[in-house]
């Protein structure tokens, strides 16, 4: 029997959580027991389970992994972890690994995944078809499941959207004191200034970075929940965040005098930085056709209006519409760069940000 280490524990492994759910979960799983060797030929072509190793949160997950099993009479087995650790553990692991399935979030972490060789790539006409191109490793080995954009909040109260325009633009004199940002220890911000090296080059996001730095109106938050309150708290006036944490506020507090902006929507606009939460097989996986099938099922339209509802994020499936609640925040040029550049670029911008004096 496959994988066998597993299935003493209750139904797959569930591990502790934290409030903010899309960050990284903290392990609390210290079983690792080597599978017995099986080709992928030997494996059975159907029911075998699958084990995935996902930096997603339980509540993010579990919904998913219960309604594949019940369509599709395989079962998902899971462990959750930060990313590095699921990524080293999977290093350490080598051939010996039981795990089939990565997902994290990030193309940051996905792009470490796939230097680090931990990950195979995907031949899916399936995903090919579904998921765009720029949200997919160019290499096929990984590909983006939901979107988040990470873009301009600011206080209803006291700013006015026609004063806004651009990322650049917030290092402007009209913002100096004004301004609240998430610490640069975030991938999330190192994604996106990775992305801005990417369009403008080192000098000038380092001109960027230095201007954003010189507008703090206080020290940086440690997640993008407390940049909002700031706001709305009245210590700053704008802040960059991840949509889904502006939907979540939003639905606690409806009359929050907070709204998003999309910059960078002129003709000549790079477009809204995006993200992704994304998943791939495993290097190692034995089990590579159930490992193809839960991938490819979610990202069918099913599971993704599931994504959509559950956390405000936005369908990677290009066929899917967000939620109507997520769709009342407008529409948006959103930047195609392919995000394997957030990746690629993210030692340079950790390096570059570490020199604006952004902590």
């Amino acid at each position: 029997m496959k994988k066998t280490w597993l299935t003493g524990l209750s139904a797959s492994v569930l591990l502790v959580l934290s409030a903010c759910s899309d960050e990284s979960a903290q392990s609390n799983d210290s079983q690792v027991k080597t599978p017995e060797a099986q080709t992928t030929d030997q494996a059975p072509e159907n029911n075998t389970p699958i084990v995935v190793y996902t930096s997603r949160k339980e509540h993010l997950v579990k919904p998913f992994f219960e309604q594949f099993t019940a369509e599709t009479g395989i079962d998902i087995q899971y462990i959750t972890d930060s990313e590095a650790a699921l990524i080293s553990r999977l290093k350490a692991e080598g051939e010996r690994t039981p795990a089939d399935v990565l997902i994290t979030v990030d193309a940051g972490n996905l792009w470490l995944a796939t230097q680090e060789d931990v990950l195979q790539p995907i031949e899916s006409p399936v995903l090919e078809a579904s998921i765009p191109e720029s949200l997919q490793d160019p290499e096929n080995h990984w590909f983006g499941l939901t979107v988040r954009a990470r873009t301009i909040v600011y206080s209803t109260e006291r700013v006015k959207p026609e004063e806004l325009t651009t990322y650049e633009a917030l290092g402007d004199e009209q913002w100096n004191g004004r301004l609240c940002l998430r610490t640069s220890k975030k991938v999330y911000n190192q994604s996106l200034v990775a992305m801005l090296i990417a369009r403008y080059g080192e000098e000038k996001t380092q001109q960027i970075v230095e201007s954003w730095v010189s507008n703090l109106a206080t020290d940086s938050f440690s997640n993008d929940t407390k940049v909002m309150n700031a706001i709305t708290a009245g210590v700053c006036d704008v802040g960059i965040v991840n949509t889904y944490y502006f939907g979540r506020l939003q639905n606690e507090t409806p009359d929050i005098p907070l709204a998003l902006f999309w910059p960078d929507q002129s003709e000549e606009g790079y477009g809204v930085h995006v993200n992704v939460s994304g998943a791939g097989i495993t290097k190692h996986s034995d089990n590579q056709q159930n490992a193809l099938k839960l991938i490819e099922w979610l990202a069918s339209e099913e599971a993704q209006q599931m994504f959509a509802g559950l956390n405000m994020e936005y369908p990677a499936n290009k066929n899917v519409e967000p939620t109507e609640e997520v769709a009342a925040w407008g529409k948006f040029k959103a930047d195609s760069t392919n995000l394997s550049k957030a990746g690629e670029l993210q030692p340079a911008a950790v390096k570059l940000m570490d020199r604006a004096g952004y902590r």
